[in-house]
């Protein structure tokens, strides 16, 4: 009851404040304007991550948790803010972005939570001193995998609400309250953001929102490291499939083309989608679904016996290469499986 009352508070608070926020971004000029990269032909309120931020913080004062590690959580969460903010009103040199999510990483690193061991089935591996890095690297990794998924109406804010009732589920599972609560806080803040982000979108995330909501993803994983071995850690992943696979394999088409890796493009998961024909709103929609996929395997994942992981790792790895010849994410003529299956389904029709 409590986390339901949680969820509604939230939404309630984010749907009030979403309207003022966008005629303060009027009044102020803060707007994302149209240019070659970006779908959208109108300027468009770019303060979503003021009203994520202040959803974010009066669900927590209403929740009330008593854990120490709400401090990291929050201090973070508005260093990226500020961050995202400063980016999105004068836009930031990627350097400067890099070092604010550094510090954003650093605080929660000073607070205690870190990645310190994974536990394999012959024993366990402890980071020691790699711990720090290895957790920067991790907040940054997923904190930048939402950020660059956020380049249509809804879409990054949908693929994190997904993200958030998923880890909800597994927190549940786990009898962990704090993370409940944390989940269910962004939960109602989304729902109630995503009427008005959702195609044609009034309000945008701006980096100050899509930060945020890597960096929370980030943190309630990192907690959930503490108590899983190495192969469960994988549904952590699977649960953000769809940002991991657009990044990866966009550092990978860049790479193989001589591009710079952090050279923007037209040629991310929801670009190709709408080059193959699909409308703003079934390209979202069709990406929400798969988003909901990889979340069900996640959660298979997380409760199957180690024979049962291994299945699950290749269906995984499997809808992922048929995922990247589908949208071309590598290159349009990169079909190796395709190709196969057309072929084995041509010498059936042959018979």
């Amino acid at each position: 009851m409590i986390t339901l009352l949680l969820v509604v508070f939230s939404m309630i608070v984010s749907l009030i404040l979403t309207p003022i926020v966008i005629k303060i971004s009027v009044e102020l000029d803060i707007m994302d304007k149209p240019n070659f990269r970006k779908v959208h032909t109108k300027p468009v309120s770019v303060l979503g991550g003021t009203v994520i931020l202040f959803s974010f913080m009066l669900g927590i004062w209403i929740g009330h948790p008593i854990e120490r590690e709400v401090i990291p959580l929050i201090l973070g969460t508005i260093i990226m803010y500020l961050v995202g903010l400063i980016d999105d009103v004068y836009n930031l040199k990627p350097i400067l972005k890099l070092l604010g999510q550094c510090i954003a990483a650093l605080v929660v690193v000073y607070y205690g939570v870190t990645i310190d061991f994974i536990q394999l089935p012959f024993g366990t591996i402890h980071f020691g001193i790699l711990s720090v890095p290895f957790t920067v690297f991790w907040i940054i990794a997923i904190t930048n995998a939402i950020n660059l998924i956020d380049g249509l109406d809804g879409l990054a804010a949908g693929v994190s609400t997904i993200a958030f009732m998923t880890i909800g589920f597994i927190a549940i599972l786990q009898a962990d309250i704090f993370i409940i609560m944390i989940c269910s806080v962004m939960i109602g803040s989304l729902i109630g953001f995503l009427f008005y982000n959702f195609h044609p979108a009034k309000i945008f995330l701006g980096d100050s929102g899509s930060l945020q909501l890597g960096f929370i993803i980030s943190f309630l994983s990192l907690l959930g490291f503490k108590n899983i071995t190495f192969f469960s850690l994988f549904f952590l992943i699977v649960i953000l499939a769809v940002p991991f696979i657009d990044t990866l394999f966009a550092m990978i088409r860049r790479a193989r083309k001589g591009q710079k890796i952090m050279q923007a493009d037209k040629s991310h998961l929801h670009h190709k989608l709408l080059k193959l024909g699909y409308t703003h709103r079934q390209t979202v929609i069709l990406i929400y679904s798969i988003a909901i996929l990889f979340s069900i395997y996640s959660i298979i994942l997380y409760l199957s016996q180690p024979w049962g992981v291994v299945m699950m790792l290749i269906l995984i790895l499997i809808t992922i290469e048929l995922i990247v010849e589908f949208t071309g994410l590598i290159d349009d003529n990169y079909r190796p499986l395709l190709r196969l299956l057309e072929k084995r389904h041509q010498n059936h029709e042959e018979e």
